[in-house]
């Protein structure tokens, strides 16, 4: 038993390196080929890096770890060591994926209209003649496809049980000494590495298209690392709970809890059933309800992460 559990922890560790292998090059692809040609900065030290790198020609990866190795280990000094070996692998992944492609391919976009003008050496986006030919941006298509290689690649870093490092530990910092919330503080220190386009370049498109390219990198994180599936918690108050029990147990084949309590105004006892079901079942039970109970109250909730039996695994350390 003791070896087959050696076994799968050693399927997982390689599985999850290969994502974190997979994750740091599209994240570098999706850096050099989409974002630095349009000169956008969608938050994290890369994006930042992409501003000086066009402002102060140096290769992006150069600025990138002259930030990131430094906020490490201030990170470490601060916070104590909450940075696993996965993220500081990951560091040096994306460092290394990074400048083999800025050597290579340079600053080229991938998505354009006309001949490929290097913005190495014309950090302008306006249509520029080169050879008897232009180079038309198209901002939305790049910037839909940069949101989507972003967040598959974070997505699979993220699942490979690395963090972000980078700028969130800024936020981190700034978080413990400050009391605000890590979120707002995540949102106002990329906030900030985005405006410093429209600083830099004096394009009001530039800090428009990297907000969605954030957005987008958004959805598609949760999608990579909670799936497709969507998932709703239903807290059902009725006076009549053994029908809804029945129909979840007998019908729906899932489980859920039911819980005492007694209702505010009047103090009467009252039956809360919990459960949570994906959408297909949940609107199941929901048509089922006004039958069941007409005066049956019911919170309906997204939920983002259902972990345990009949779910997704607890994680292991």
């Amino acid at each position: 038993m003791l070896d087959l559990n050696k076994k799968k922890k050693l399927k997982r560790e390689i599985i999850a390196y290969f994502l974190l292998v997979i994750g740091s090059a599209l994240f570098a692809i999706g850096d050099v080929m989409f974002v630095n040609p349009y000169l956008m900065a969608p938050g994290g030290t890369y994006g930042l890096s992409n501003v000086f790198n066009t402002v102060w020609p140096w290769k992006i990866s150069y600025y990138a770890i002259c930030m990131d190795v430094p906020l490490l280990i201030i990170g470490t000094w601060i916070l104590g060591p909450k940075f696993g070996i996965k993220t500081i692998i990951s560091t040096a992944l994306i460092f290394v994926f990074t400048f083999i492609l800025e050597s290579w391919w340079g600053y080229n976009p991938v998505l354009h209209d006309g001949d490929i003008v290097s913005q190495a050496t014309n950090s302008s986006m306006v249509p520029i003649p080169h050879d008897g030919g232009w180079f038309s941006p198209d901002y939305f298509l790049n910037t839909v496809v940069a949101g989507l290689i972003y967040g598959v690649a974070i997505g699979l870093i993220f699942r490979s049980g690395a963090t972000s490092g980078g700028s969130d530990i800024i936020s981190m910092i700034l978080h413990k000494y400050t009391k605000i919330s890590l979120g707002t503080l995540v949102m106002i220190v990329d906030g900030i590495i985005t405006l410093s386009t429209l600083v830099a370049f004096g394009d009001i498109r530039l800090p428009i298209y990297s907000v969605i390219v954030i957005f987008i990198e958004g959805k598609v994180i949760d999608l990579v690392v909670d799936g497709m599936k969507s998932y709703k918690t239903m807290f059902i108050i009725t006076d009549n709970p053994e029908p809804v029990r029945d129909f979840i147990i007998n019908n729906l084949k899932r489980g859920g809890t039911c819980i005492t309590g007694s209702g505010l105004y009047k103090g009467n006892e009252r039956k809360m059933v919990y459960v949570t079901l994906d959408r297909a079942d949940m609107i199941k039970l929901r048509s089922v309800l006004y039958r069941i109970d007409p005066k049956a109250f019911v919170n309906i909730m997204e939920s983002s992460e259902i972990l345990g039996q009949g779910f997704r695994r607890l994680p292991q350390e």
